[in-house]
Formats: structure tokens, sequence, C-alpha cells
């Protein structure tokens, strides 16, 4: 009986670890080869300087260039992570600290909701509703208004389509919100109450105590929510393909089109009808899944491990 229990429980103990490490190493490793099989002719007829600094990308001739694609990645992306996170923070701090406890639960759902939307269905609304609206009065206000600023005013030249990077951007903050507050607010939920009742007995307001006691604690969820919601965008598609336009350009201002490694390939793969071509849009996924865990590995091992020793076990 008993051998027959040890028998039962590393079989569980090997399974689980087979699972494990299929997912973390396997998966992974087996993708990246993949990218790396399909990639070779446009690896070995580009190389990687001249494929990544390319501003050129023309099929009919043959030649690939991936610097419009990663600069509208990183910009759209970039936008959308400045506008996020100050919002997700203040929904973070008004669920964990401010809200009634009654009304946490109703304000946590309505939040985590908007994250089980279909990308495709932001891709529609922000095409049919939010781009207009950004095109008859938001982007001719910037324009009016910081296009007057010299230096700064170069961001908003051109004409007031909605269908740019600030739309795009704008569109791919509110679907990251969710994930972000939701992180922040369980790091902020896991502030120990005795810091807090400490600072509330040292005489500090609501504010004070949020300010310096748990901001500082749970700023290693903050870093992570940031980070783990920027690699969620740079692989977004349907609802950035709708409004970048899908131009092959270095996006100079705000309101011009552009494209984005994630666009690029959907919009283009059933149309790649030579080796090459299908080969450098292989080179793009390749190119997006180092940024990606590149970006995920930076946040694992250099930030937030640092960032817990100094906020969490020394300054708090």
């Amino acid at each position: 009986m008993r051998r027959k229990e040890e028998f039962i429980e590393a079989l569980v103990r090997s399974t689980l670890g087979s699972f494990a490490l299929g997912v973390g190493l396997l998966f992974p490793l087996i993708t990246l080869l993949v990218l790396l099989y399909e990639s070779f002719p446009a690896l070995r007829k580009f190389g990687i300087t001249d494929f990544l600094l390319g501003k050129t990308w023309d099929p009919v001739a043959e030649v690939f260039g991936a610097l419009p694609a990663l600069a509208g990645t990183l910009l759209v992306t970039f936008i959308a992570s400045i506008i996020a996170l100050p919002v997700s923070v203040g929904i973070a701090i008004f669920i964990a600290e401010l809200s009634p406890k009654r009304l946490k639960p109703v304000f946590s759902t309505a939040v985590e909701l908007l994250g089980a939307i279909p990308s495709i269905i932001y891709g529609m609304w922000g095409l049919f509703v939010i781009a207009p609206l950004m095109a008859d009065y938001v982007e001719p206000f910037l324009q009016e208004t910081l296009g007057e600023v010299p230096i700064l005013g170069r961001l908003f030249e051109g004409a007031p389509t909605g269908v740019d990077s600030l739309t795009a951007s704008f569109v791919l903050s509110i679907m990251i919100i969710p994930f972000m507050s939701a992180i922040v607010k369980d790091a902020f939920e896991m502030t120990p109450p005795l810091l807090k009742e400490a600072g509330y007995g040292l005489g500090a307001t609501k504010w004070e105590v949020v300010k310096n006691i748990t901001i500082p604690y749970a700023l290693p969820g903050i870093v992570g929510g940031m980070v783990l919601s920027v690699g969620r965008a740079l692989g977004e598609t349907m609802a950035v393909a709708f409004l970048t336009g899908n131009v092959h350009q270095i996006p100079l201002s705000f309101l011009e089109p552009l494209t984005t490694i994630t666009v690029s390939i959907a919009n283009e793969f059933t149309e790649a009808d030579t080796d090459i071509y299908l080969s450098s849009l292989y080179y793009l996924a390749l190119i997006l899944f180092v940024m990606s865990f590149g970006l995920l590995m930076l946040a694992k091992f250099m930030l937030i491990e640092r960032l817990g020793r100094r906020w969490g076990t020394k300054n708090v």
C-alpha cells in the first residue's frame, strides 16, 4: 500500500514538473527555434543591423527594413503606457484605500470586465467612435494649443484624420488599464495593516499614508503591473490594426499614420508571395518575441526584485 502511494506521488510530481518545464522552457524554446528557422533566409540576406535599421519595406523590390514597424511599435506602446499608468494607479488607490467596503467588489468587477472584451471590439469601437471624435475635436484642439508651442508643435503636425498613433495609443491604453490596475490594486492590498495603522497613530492623513507607506511598499507591484501591461501592449494586434493606417514610415508626428510589427504581420502574411517576403515577416515576429521575452526577464530579475529588496524590506 505504501509503495502504491509513493508511486502515485512520484507520478504526480513528475507530471506536474513536466507541465512546468514544458510551459516555462520547452514552448518558448520551440517557438524561438521555429522563428529562427523560418527567418533564416532574411537573416542571411539582410543581416541584423541592416534589417533593424532599414527604413524601406518594398515587397516588389524585395527590400525589407524593420525600423518603421519597430519605431511604430515602441511609440504606440510608450504613449499607451504613459496614459494608462496614472489612471491605473488612481483606480487602484481608490478601490484599495478610498472605496466603501461594500462597493469594492462592484468597482473591481467593473474594471476587470474591461479586460474580458475582445480586442477586435476595441478596434471597431476605436475606428467608428473614437477616431471621428479625435479627428473632429481633439486633434484640431491639440494643434491649436500645443501645436503652437515651438519644437513641441512638431509632434502635432499633419492632417487630423483620427487614424494615427495618438488614437491607437489611446485605445490601447484603455485595453491595458484593467490588467495594470488589477495588479497594482493587489499590491496595495498586500501592504500590512500594521504599517498603515502606525502612520495613522502618528497623525498622518489618509493621503500621507498612501503616499509615504502604501505606494513605497507596493512599488514592486506597480512596476510589475506596468511591465506586464507593456508586454501585452507590444503584442496587441487587432485593436491597433484598425487605427494605425498600416503605413511603413517612421512617424515624426502623433498625427501621422504608421504601422507596428503585429499589424504588419497580420495584414501582410497572406500576401507574402515570395520566400524572402515571408521570411522577413517571420524575422519581424522573431524581433517581437525577443523584445517581449527580454522585457519580462528584465522586469523579473532587474526591476521587481531590486525594488522589492529596496522598498519592501529596507525603507518600510
